[in-house]
């Protein structure tokens, strides 16, 4: 008998890929599927970065690299954050490897040991909790609501602080709800005396206002930050971690026993893509955001209107509690019917329970016909209801 620790009886299945592998199945039996229900550009990785990928390939870039990743890309990486928000980021602060899920991972694992405990706002990214019980650590969630825009409160995240709290973790632009939290609740957050954990993977795509790191508040943080969402690089899996100067010998070797290090040829592709790619990502940004007000706008036409402002990232997170209070239900039923996948809000969380996740990162031609084809599924639903 093969035996399994206890503690990977919590880790739970990520909806989202669940409900994507049911649409899958549902096109190889020929029906037409419109997908809303994954965070993934829809957008070709920009062509710079696929010629530099290339360059480095031709020119054996293949091998080992330095464990923090290469000198040179660390150095553009601290100097586009320096640009961005008024830093002084030094290069030996950061850490590449391939993706902020396993930087997450690999964050957790230094952090904590049996016990310990990291708080996360309810509803949030499904994975986060996953990775804390993943390395023995506990949850510990604090509810944010839609009428409060679902910004946490400070004064809140402090009630759920205990002796053995070693990280808040937070997400701006965030997922599921597309909120850009406010500086106010940011300073107030960085003020607990915890370190926050700040995921900033969607950082680029906001619209409206300038966007603020949490290094812009203090140094006692650490933050995630990759290549897949601004620069739709999904599947080049490249992300980064910055972190307080003093980690270095202890994140160093703890990567060098996970990871060794990156790709060493994807490193010469993120180089190219802060260097060169910014003003055709600028374009992706404008089509969001294009699309977002489009959804925001259909979604209150067909009876599920967001009472927030999703102003990053690009999701959209909307109340359908008075279809049924079990989102994974309901969002297989829209599948089945209807063709159109979205995400289960509970896959969130308990907080997101009856919310579906909208993702907007498909064609405008795409998310009007799924949202004509859920107006058309909702009608139905009211009038069996009132017909019942």
């Amino acid at each position: 008998m093969i035996h399994l620790p206890a503690h990977l009886d919590e880790v739970s299945s990520f909806q989202a890929v669940e409900i994507f592998q049911a649409a899958k199945a549902l096109e190889a039996q020929g029906r037409s599927v419109i997908h809303l229900e994954f965070g993934e550009p829809d957008f070709p990785t920009p062509e710079p970065i696929h010629q530099a990928a290339v360059r480095a390939l031709g020119e054996g870039k293949t091998r080992y690299c330095h464990s923090m990743g290469i000198p040179e890309f660390r150095e553009v990486i601290a100097d586009y954050h320096n640009r961005k928000y008024g830093l002084e980021l030094s290069p030996d602060r950061i850490l590449v490897s391939m993706g902020t899920s396993l930087l997450m991972q690999l964050l957790m694992l230094l952090l904590l040991e049996k016990g310990d405990q990291v708080v996360l706002t309810d509803p949030t990214y499904a994975c986060y909790a996953n990775f804390v019980r993943i390395a023995g650590g506990e949850p510990v969630f604090v509810p944010i609501r839609e009428e409060d825009g679902f910004q946490p409160d400070p004064e809140a995240v402090r009630r759920a602080i205990t002796p053995r709290t070693r990280a808040i973790v937070v997400c701006s632009p965030s997922n599921p709800t597309g909120v850009v939290l406010r500086p106010e609740v940011m300073r107030g957050l960085a003020a607990l005396g915890v370190p926050v954990i700040s995921d900033e993977i969607y950082h680029g795509l906001t619209y409206g206002g300038a966007e603020q790191s949490i290094l812009g508040i203090t140094d006692h943080a650490f933050v995630l930050n990759g290549f897949s969402k601004y620069f739709a690089m999904t599947g080049w899996r490249l992300g980064y971690l910055i972190f307080p100067r003093p980690l270095l010998p202890a994140v160093m070797k703890l990567h060098q026993n996970i990871m060794i290090s990156a790709n060493e040829f994807i490193q010469y592709a993120g180089i190219a893509a802060m260097n060169e790619a910014v003003p055709i990502c600028e374009e992706y940004r404008r089509e969001y955001d294009r699309r977002r007000l489009f959804l925001v706008q259909r979604l209150d036409e067909i009876g599920l209107p967001l009472q927030y402002e999703p102003s990053g990232a690009f999701y959209c997170f909307a109340n359908a509690s008075r279809y049924g209070s079990d989102s994974i239900a309901l969002a297989k039923d829209i599948l089945e019917r209807t063709g159109v996948a979205l995400t289960p809000g509970v896959d969130f969380g308990r907080g997101g329970e009856g919310y579906l996740r909208f993702s907007y990162a498909n064609s405008m031609e795409n998310i009007g016909e799924a949202l004509d084809r859920l107006e058309d599924y909702l009608k139905s639903r009211e009038a069996k209801r009132s017909t019942g």
